[in-house]
């Protein structure tokens, strides 16, 4: 399918998309990013009814109290609601994460909840990240779930949160940490297994050994394992990426993310947890890849780009179909040129055994848009998903128009 720009009648800069996709009707897709097009970082809202082919556009009100919103998140579940969670700011200041819910496939949306509220700059909640479970398997099924970061000393030490709502988005536990509070972390990984086991990963950037690492609830989010103070599920050693990434031009930042996947459908591999990440060990960004049949065992991790030597990869994205399984990571990177970007998906049907690489962008693109100087800013996520039964929904940011706007591809 040739690529669809989103947001290019729209002024302004439109970074960090997310999609979801409803598991009825695939048609319906619904697509966050932060949208400055009014003078000022708001959450756009943009929604197709015809499979990505058109899209209308809005913005979500802000919360009263706030300026400024970033790093939305959404996802579905059953059998109508999408759920937008995003993080509330003044300058610096009040970090504060909050979720917005739809119950009639995103005609309409309730007023932003408050899920955890910041204050100053001392207790700044940050980077949230929001998965739904819609496995059949699942008695948990229509649980939504939140990770977020407290920063309280972000050059050295963050850690990870965790709530859940059990009436989809409408109020919200009391938070879990889910991390050790003294190292530097940045996002929260989460995905819903197929018996509504939750997992929560995340890499540790700084402040000791860099780890991704992983933990389990068998339970719907109520309780974790192992215990916090006993530390977490190992997946793999991580090199983290340079920010900016040392090519001639680049001074947007890339952070080292973990990215996690799960496998709900009935098939060979039914069961399966995945994990992505852009790792620096072979003296580029790549991205690395590990699979486990429980959360617990994790295999040695392997590249799944198949880039030359020297290009760099980052910022991936997984969704695994929740029909057939199969595995799809995309990407940024610019092993076309060496300068521009492109983003291109990984593909496998063999639960990770073997990847086929393609490319999703249609044109490469200047990261800087127009700008005269290098950029600092490119957004810092791009999203996978899967229109039912077998088809990739992904979005992500580019600047063929100059601005950096969303585009649609699959």
């Amino acid at each position: 399918m040739v690529n669809v720009n989103v947001t290019a009648a729209l002024p302004g800069n439109h970074i960090e998309p997310s999609i979801a996709v409803s598991l009825l009707d695939p048609n319906i897709m619904c697509v966050v990013a932060v949208d400055d097009s009014t003078g000022t970082a708001l959450t756009g809202f943009y929604r197709s009814l015809d499979g990505g082919q058109t899209w209308s556009n809005t913005i979500l009100p802000q919360a009263p109290g706030f300026t400024s919103a970033e790093a939305p998140t959404i996802d579905y579940t059953f059998p109508s609601t999408f759920i937008v969670a995003v993080h509330f700011f003044n300058e610096f200041d009040d970090g504060t994460i909050a979720t917005y819910t739809s119950f009639d496939n995103g005609a309409t949306f309730n007023p932003p909840v408050i899920v955890r509220r910041g204050y100053g700059t001392y207790l700044h909640n940050d980077e949230p990240f929001l998965a739904s479970d819609f496995s059949p398997s699942s008695p948990y099924l229509g649980n939504v779930y939140v990770g977020y970061t407290p920063l309280y000393n972000l050059a050295v030490n963050s850690a990870i949160f965790f709530q859940r709502s059990l009436n989809q988005g409408l109020s919200w536990e009391p938070p879990i940490r889910i991390s050790d509070p003294r190292g530097r972390i940045e996002r929260a990984a989460l995905v819903v297994g197929l018996a509504g086991q939750v997992y929560a990963g995340y890499i540790l950037i700084g402040g000791g050994p860099t780890y991704a690492l992983v933990r389990a609830s068998q339970d719907g989010g109520a309780t974790f394992s192992p215990p916090a103070n006993r530390g977490a599920t190992f997946i793999a050693n991580t090199v983290p990426v340079p920010s900016p990434l040392p090519v001639p031009g680049y001074a947007f930042r890339v952070q080292t993310n973990l990215a996690l996947g799960a496998d709900i459908s009935d098939g060979q591999f039914a069961g399966s947890v995945y994990a992505v990440w852009n790792d620096f060990r072979q003296g580029y960004a790549d991205i690395f890849f590990s699979r486990s049949p429980d959360g617990l065992l994790w295999s040695t991790p392997v590249s799944i780009t198949g880039s030359p030597p020297g290009s760099q990869n980052f910022s991936p994205s997984i969704t695994v179909s929740p029909s057939t399984g199969t595995i799809r990571v995309i990407y940024y990177t610019n092993r076309v040129n060496g300068f521009l970007l492109d983003v291109f998906v990984a593909e496998s049907i063999n639960s990770g055994l073997s990847f086929v690489n393609r490319r999703l962008t249609d044109v490469s693109t200047n990261p800087n848009g127009n700008s005269p100087t290098p950029v600092p800013l490119i957004g810092d996520y791009i999203t996978a998903a899967t229109q039912f039964p077998n088809t990739l929904a992904a979005v992500w940011n580019d600047s063929r128009l100059g601005k950096q706007d969303v585009i649609f591809g699959n």
